[in-house]
């Protein structure tokens, strides 16, 4: 309905400007209307002369479409572009333009200076801008924590049970607080990076912790009260580095979206923490330290999701101590993921 009414309007306009023709200063050679055997007066050389001219304008109008934009070009000037946006429609006409508005309460049609409109591009073709592509990463993450063998189970060696985790209390949370999308020429699929922190609380299902032995090796610490010990557990901090092919696929009012890539990082700091519990009394201590923590990893991960609600996986490929100084652990998470 809005495109009938604005082009109705911009021929209304336009019109006057096609249809009109130049002065025609009075012929002085009588010669000439005497060669036209159909046309006897003045008045029929005119008439003659309006029907040629309106014709060689006919001749060079070009009317070009592009997407929701109709452009219409006398000779080498557009005189009338009409674009549409959602609920309006605006009709640039010389150095005025026509904005239709469809709303609740009908529909506004309102006279606007050029200087209000979108400027126009210096080429013919069409001044829509292609979609942004727009990621979906940066936002929270809320997921749990375990540890895989080299042989990817829960299987550990004997003398890495004490590694073994209480899944249900090994938090991981993660602040992806930027990202960046590189789209290929469409908002569908692109590469997207960023930057996060994320933090990592590793609760062990037995009553010890871990330290460094004297040759600098990460082994099981049982502290002398361990019997009062109610939770033992390690903490790590990461910045983080994705780097991430997504697809993303229009679905309603939102957009289902599947990425897989890389991540890697830089470790910022990390600890150790128990707790206990005597009649009456609570306790706890928490130690700073490397741990022989790797400060570097990198590892695959994964993200599906709708909207801004996404399901997310994280495996380390990179163990979780340094090589040769700890159990061979390698980390993985997986939980919920809220964009913004």
């Amino acid at each position: 309905m809005k495109y009938t009414i604005a082009l109705l309007l911009a021929v209304c306009f336009i019109f006057p400007s096609f249809g009109q023709t130049d002065t025609i200063a009075p012929i002085e050679e009588p010669e000439k209307i005497e060669t036209l055997k159909t046309v006897d007066t003045v008045e029929a050389v005119k008439t003659k002369k309006v029907h040629t001219d309106t014709v060689n304008v006919a001749n060079r109008v070009k009317v070009a479409e592009s997407g929701d934009k109709t452009t219409v070009t006398l000779g080498q000037n557009e005189v009338l572009i009409v674009e549409e946006n959602g609920d309006t429609t605006r009709v640039r006409l010389g150095n005025k333009g026509i904005s239709i508005v469809e709303g609740e309460k009908g529909t506004s049609i309102n006279i606007i200076e050029m200087e209000d409109l979108p400027k126009k591009s210096s080429s013919n073709t069409s001044s829509y801008k292609k979609k942004k592509f727009k990621p979906y990463y940066a936002g929270l993450d809320i997921g749990l924590n375990n540890f895989l063998t080299p042989n990817n189970d829960f299987n550990y060696p004997p003398e890495d049970q004490f590694m073994d985790l209480n899944t249900g209390r090994s938090w991981n949370f993660s602040i992806n607080f930027i990202d960046y999308g590189i789209g290929f020429g469409t908002d569908k699929v692109g590469l997207v990076t960023g930057m996060g922190f994320e933090f990592s609380w590793y609760s062990f299902n037995n009553q010890s912790n871990i330290q460094k032995d004297d040759n600098g090796i990460i082994v099981e610490y049982i502290p002398p009260n361990a019997d009062n010990m109610t939770h033992s557990r390690i903490f790590t901090s990461y910045l983080t580095v994705p780097l991430l092919m997504e697809f993303q696929i229009p679905a309603g009012k939102n957009r289902i979206h599947l990425s897989a890539g890389a991540i890697g990082g830089v470790k910022l700091w990390s600890s150790r923490r128990m707790k206990y519990q005597t009649p009456g009394s609570k306790s706890k201590t928490r130690t700073y330290g490397d741990y022989n923590l790797t400060p570097f990893r990198y590892g695959a991960t994964a993200r599906i999701g709708y909207g801004m609600v996404n399901l997310y996986a994280n495996y380390y490929i990179s163990t979780l101590f340094k090589s040769g100084k700890g159990p061979e652990m390698h980390p993985i998470a997986a939980g919920l993921s809220f964009t913004w």
